[in-house]
Formats: C-alpha cells, structure tokens, sequence
C-alpha cells in the first residue's frame, strides 16, 4: 500500500506530460496538414548528391 503513495502521483504526473505535449503539438501544427506529408513521399524530386 505505501507503494501507491509514490505511484499514483507518478501516473498523474506523466499523464498531465502526455497531455501537455499532445496540446502543445496541435498548438504548433502539427496536425494540419496530413494530407501534404503522404503526397509528398510519393512526388518524384530530383535526388539529392550525396
């Protein structure tokens, strides 16, 4: 039982992080444009020189 007084703050804790990150992410943009990112692997670019 002692153990849960560490481990439940613990969950809540990278919970509220998971949450965070999920809210600054659709903040930023990342979601917008979904439909750019598949179309662009199939586009055929001139490689780069490597």
């Amino acid at each position: 039982m002692n153990m849960l007084i560490y481990l439940i703050p613990v969950a809540l804790f990278l919970g509220a992080l998971g949450l965070g990150a999920f809210l600054w992410s659709l903040r930023s943009g990342q979601y917008e444009d979904l439909d750019g990112a598949a179309w662009r692997i199939l586009s055929d670019d001139k490689p780069e020189d490597r």
